[in-house]
């Protein structure tokens, strides 16, 4: 509900700050004192084009301000919130502000986060609902007549939508399905021959890792292993220093006892030959593990040179061999199993198509009851209206099955004919500026506000009425603000009557600038206001007596 409206330098309002309450509100004043403009003011802030316009005379900018009740957190409003990466506070209003320059340019804030004109305008239903003599939202435009139809019959859309998810995704994987089968089925032989080859070379994870490494090592002993035979040789060879030394240690043993200085020498040598045994046994582990067979070395060499050559066919690392060949033979399978796995597919559509279809029938049926019941609720406004020579019908209509979607398989359009005999046609294209705004007063009351926004503007309804219909249309105003907040600007002092709060909107000069204001109005002044709407400029005791009644009643 709109709590509260700031205009600041727009057109002939300079600073302007209202307050609105629950119930019927009533906005009038003699022509041309500026209705509009509010009008104008409000639908900056949902979105409307910021045209340069509307900013003061000699303003740098031209403000907006709308607050409104705090949304429910499950609310629709929250959604687009959440939606659009903006914070809703729990309990806080919505603010919106819209600020347009007299130089070109706007900007638009909620709760004072930076937005966008068009979220605002996405926002803008959700909120305010106008209803004017060539307004073309809320009832005038078809594609919210099966929303409002179904909120008003409780026709439930969701078991459709759900239905209607399950048979797009059933169709889709079909699709997919049916578009591998024939890249597949064009690729079966290359797939039959790339399985064969790449399981008869098994491949295994880390496999070309260990290969390389077995062959450098292999390499390795190749290009040394005679470089360790020819220092063996040298130690542990007959002529090598291992004999020489033992022999030269034989001679010392003989001769040790004659000098000190010679058994030490004999010590020095013994010790000589005890390292050159041990690194004669280095040498020797060495060789052994470096020892290779050329027939190995061969067969590793022809292993990792056929990994790496498939690899590259495949253009994959080694490694990813394994991984390959499980795709591949996934692949094949699915080729040979095709057909069987495609038939699932197309019992799984066939089935989902049913259910879909059975549930958009039931919801189609429900919706015939319910445009009969709405047709008779809206035939019971006209007449009151002075529409008692026009006829409302709902139309239900079953469309093709390309045009079914998660909302149903009907197209609901709201159709009237003013005159007797004439054809019916959507409501927009043959109501006149008066009919029209009565005709979606008819409609609101009828649907009791389901599905609409919480606040509703009529501009001028009563225009061309007075009398009796001014009256009835007073009556249904007040009917219809029970259970959404109202604003009506009006000529008709019947409908003035009934508002349970009063604006008075008025020019005044003083000599050199123009402006509008507007004054919310006690019981007196709106004695006084009713009053002068019955009698013109000349407000008599007789027009004040029948304001009192027109009140009183």
């Amino acid at each position: 509900m709109l709590t509260a409206l700031a205009i600041r330098d727009v057109v002939l309002i300079e600073a302007l700050d209202l307050e609105f309450g629950a119930g019927l509100g009533v906005l009038t004043g003699e022509t041309g004192a500026g209705k509009s403009i509010l009008l104008d003011a409000l639908g900056l802030a949902l979105g409307a084009r910021g045209e340069t316009g509307l900013v003061r005379n000699g303003a740098t900018q031209a403000v907006v301000t709308a607050s409104f009740e705090p949304p429910a957190r499950d609310s629709e409003i929250a959604n687009i919130f959440h939606q659009n990466g903006l914070e809703l506070e729990p309990g806080e209003p919505l603010i919106v502000r819209r600020i347009v320059k007299a130089d070109g340019g706007s900007r638009a804030f909620l709760n004072d986060q930076p937005a966008s004109a068009g979220l605002l305008r996405e926002l803008a239903p959700h909120l305010v609902e106008i209803h004017g003599q060539h307004d073309d939202r809320g009832m005038l435009n078809s594609r919210g007549h099966r929303a409002l139809l179904d909120a008003f019959g409780r026709c439930d859309p969701g078991p459709v939508a759900i239905a209607h998810r399950a048979w797009r995704d059933a169709e889709a994987a079909l699709a997919v399905a049916r578009a591998e089968q024939d890249v597949a089925e064009r690729d079966r032989e290359w797939l039959e021959h790339a399985v064969a080859e790449l399981r008869a070379l098994a491949p295994e994870a880390g496999e070309e890792e260990a290969l390389a490494e077995r062959r450098a090592s292999m390499q390795r002993g190749e290009k040394i292993a005679s470089e360790l035979q020819g220092i063996a040789e040298l130690l542990d060879g007959s002529e090598g220093g291992l004999s020489q030394l033992r022999q030269a240690a034989r001679v010392l043993e003989r001769i040790a006892e004659d000098h000190e200085a010679l058994a030490e020498a004999l010590a020095a040598i013994d010790r000589a030959i005890t390292e050159a045994a041990e690194a004669q046994d280095k040498v020797d582990s060495a060789a052994e593990a470096l020892a290779f067979d050329p027939a190995a070395l061969e067969a590793d060499e022809a292993r990792l040179f056929e990994l790496r050559g498939i690899a590259r066919k495949h253009r994959v690392q080694p490694d990813e061999l394994p991984a390959l060949l499980e795709e591949l033979s996934g692949r094949l399978e699915r080729v040979q199993s095709g057909g069987a796995g495609i038939a699932r597919l197309e019992a799984a559509v066939v089935e989902t198509h049913r259910v879909y279809a059975e549930a958009a029938k039931t919801l189609s049926a429900n919706r015939t009851l319910a445009a009969a019941r709405l047709d008779a609720a809206v035939a019971t406004e006209l007449k009151p209206l002075k529409l008692d020579a026009a006829r409302f019908r709902t139309v239900v209509d079953p469309q093709e099955e390309a045009n079914w979607s998660s909302f149903g398989m009907d197209r609901v359009e709201f159709e009237v004919s003013t005159n007797p005999g004439a054809p019916f046609a959507p409501l927009v294209k043959i109501a006149s500026g008066g009919e029209l705004s009565r005709f979606i007063l008819a409609m609101k009351v009828a649907l009791a506000e389901e599905g609409g926004a919480r606040t509703l503007i009529f501009d001028e309804i009563d225009r061309g009425v007075g009398g009796a219909v001014a009256s009835a249309i007073g009556e249904r105003l007040a009917r219809l603000a029970d259970s959404a907040q109202l604003l009506v600007v009006t000529h008709s002092p019947q409908v003035a009557a009934r508002g349970a709060q009063h604006l008075l909107i008025a020019k005044s000069h003083d000599g050199t600038v123009t402006r509008t204001g507007v004054t919310p109005l006690d019981a007196a002044q709106r004695r006084e206001e009713i009053a002068r709407m019955l009698s013109g400029a000349e407000i008599t005791d007789e027009a004040r007596a029948q304001a009192e009644r027109l009140i009183a009643a």
